[in-house]
């Protein structure tokens, strides 16, 4: 049992903390024109997500851990814990994470958990910290690792590697990397294209540590043009409750307004655009009434 793996998201905290004053004071000192930057009332509400994100992930890890230590006791399979079985570990985990976040893109129930992380109009490193409180949607996605022997603390250190990771790919400062890296890696250019708003950057580039499983698994969009960040409707709010949890409240109110069980489970569990066919086309006007005209000499 692995019991000398570090946790990687507190040992960076420190870090977070100093990359993201340093890249306010650029910001402040050296503003680029071209850039969303930052906004006080945006950056705070992004670090009270990320500050009860470590709170209410406390409490998600009980039922999660308890799930995956019962899948553990009960597989034959065992992963060693070594120095050449961690790469490899890592290189599954980000494998399973790249269908966990297209999963959270296309079904709404999970949407309604990630949405926090895109709900600001800026791009900037405390957008990294902006994390939800609901992130109890995504433990099915690493079953298959559990089942194949991969100890849960084990997962946990390559879920926290990949997270750390990504934190540094959510800043305008840094422009496309040599072609080599941005072939092979998710980088700033990759994470501005995920993070935007315009059809043609709607629901691409989802690779935690890796851009290739989008380049083969067709979900890749080269950075073209300046994204335009947040949400195709944006939410307008500092409120870190409201930001939380305005997807739920969104759902609920579709469901309860909803005209049948089946347009209720698509309200759900199809993506966050979804609607009932009957509403997605308005119906064709009704054609006006042929009136034939009156005989002559009458009024």
């Amino acid at each position: 049992m692995p019991t000398n793996l570090p946790d990687v998201v507190l040992w960076s905290i420190p870090a977070f903390v100093l990359l993201t004053v340093l890249e306010m004071a650029l910001h402040h000192f050296h503003p680029d024109e071209d850039a969303a930057g930052y906004e006080a009332k945006d950056a705070a509400t992004s670090i009270t997500m990320g500050l009860g994100s470590l709170v209410f992930d406390l409490m998600w890890k009980v039922p999660i851990v308890a799930l995956y230590t019962a899948v553990y006791e009960l597989t034959p399979l065992r992963v060693p814990v070594l120095w050449w079985t961690v790469p490899l570990m890592l290189l599954a985990q980000d494998f399973f994470y790249y269908w966990s976040h297209r999963g959270h893109h296309v079904i709404r129930i999970l949407w309604a958990c990630h949405v926090v992380h895109h709900s600001s109009e800026k791009f900037n490193l405390s957008t990294a910290l902006r994390q939800p409180w609901t992130s109890l949607t995504s433990w099915p996605f690493y079953l298959p690792l559990i089942a194949c022997g991969v100890h849960p603390a084990a997962l946990a250190f390559c879920s926290s590697a990949n997270l750390v990771y990504q934190f540094w790919v959510h800043t305008e400062r840094i422009d496309k990397l040599p072609r080599p890296f941005e072939y092979v890696l998710n980088t700033p250019s990759h994470h501005r294209v995920h993070h935007a708003s315009q059809g043609g950057y709607l629901d691409r580039n989802f690779g935690g540590i890796l851009i290739v499983w989008d380049r083969w698994f067709g979900s890749y969009a080269e950075e073209t043009v300046r994204p335009v960040y947040g949400l195709t409707k944006n939410i307008h709010t500092y409120n870190p409750l409201r930001v939380a949890t305005h997807e739920y409240a969104a759902i609920a109110r579709d469901v309860r307004a909803a005209g049948g069980w089946g347009e209720r489970a698509g309200r759900i569990f199809r993506g966050p655009g979804w609607r009932p066919a009957e509403t997605r086309t308005a119906p064709a006007p009704a054609p006006a009434p042929v009136v034939a005209p009156a005989p002559e000499g009458t009024a």
